[in-house]
């Protein structure tokens, strides 16, 4: 159930028409059946040498050991590929078409499934990437590309064949492709991870709902204190306690909602629904 004052929270936001902040994390794909990056499924084995996955995910280790990072990173593409959108997701993205440009989604997930259930990609500020993309290792080209479907679908611990390493080769500078995510030994940049455009939105917005998410990395924090010390309201979706549960309870009309996000959004969206069309609560 709803927080017994979400509904007066709701009408103040929509009235005002605020802008209204999705920020997901990890959580809401665990719902889709992705396992969460640092959870036992992240760590790799090469040889007898067992990897953290944030040993995995650094360019360092790219260079030192492209074929085995790349082989990490064609097994949770398989894994997202054959994944679906839940009803999280769905409810998201219908919240884009109701609320229009007073929508700004922020995701942490590199899973394409936001995109999968609808939001378009040129308004999802994809923060740590996606698994789907790709660029040059060499930056001879800012462009980016789609990872090529041939790769989806091998074997966990197989070997890059000749043929795999020429589909990960830059055409124009001969160089290796890379993941399009950002590793722990990079920063965030607004080319390619939305940096200053994140917090530009967080700085506009009245209601941040906070899904799935542990508050690990930097930018998320960044997104939601920006939001508290402008006043905005802050409501942390989340089955445990987190860094952001304390940010919920202090910013003005906050709380914290322990559901699964597949639950509690569509309940989320129905009010919307109901507030923006006039209709009293059922």
């Amino acid at each position: 159930m709803l927080p017994p004052d979400w509904i007066d929270t709701l009408q103040r936001h929509i009235s005002r028409k605020s802008r209204i902040t999705v920020l997901t994390g990890a959580g809401i794909s665990a719902e889709s059946g992705i396992p969460t990056f640092r959870g036992p499924e992240g760590y790799w084995t090469v040889g007898s040498q067992v990897y953290h996955p944030q040993e995995m995910a650094t360019f360092a280790m790219f260079r030192q050991r492209p074929d085995d990072v790349w082989q990490w990173y064609l097994h949770r593409a398989t894994i997202c590929h054959a994944a679906a959108p839940n009803t999280g997701h769905l409810a998201i993205a219908a919240m884009e078409t109701l609320l229009g440009d007073r929508f700004t989604l922020i995701t942490q997930n590199v899973d394409g499934l936001h995109l999968k259930a609808g939001n378009p990609i040129e308004k999802t500020y994809q923060i740590h990437g996606n698994v789907f993309q790709v660029r040059c290792a060499a930056a001879c080209s800012p462009e980016l590309h789609s990872l090529p479907m041939d790769l989806i679908g091998r074997a966990k611990e197989a070997s890059l064949t000749d043929a795999e390493r020429a589909l990960l080769t830059c055409r124009r500078c001969g160089e290796r492709l890379r993941p399009h995510v950002l590793w722990f030994d990079e920063v965030y940049d607004e080319r390619y991870f939305h940096f200053e455009s994140s917090l530009q939105a967080a700085a506009e917005t009245g209601l941040l709902l906070i899904v799935g998410t542990s508050g690990v990395t930097n930018l998320p924090n960044q997104v939601a204190w920006t939001v508290l010390r402008k006043g905005g309201t802050i409501i942390d979706i989340n089955p445990a306690e987190n860094p952001f549960s304390e940010l919920a309870r202090r910013s003005p009309g906050g709380t914290v909602i322990p559901l699964p996000s597949g639950r509690l959004l569509p309940q989320l969206l129905h009010a919307m629904q109901q507030e923006m069309t006039g209709r009293s609560q059922p």
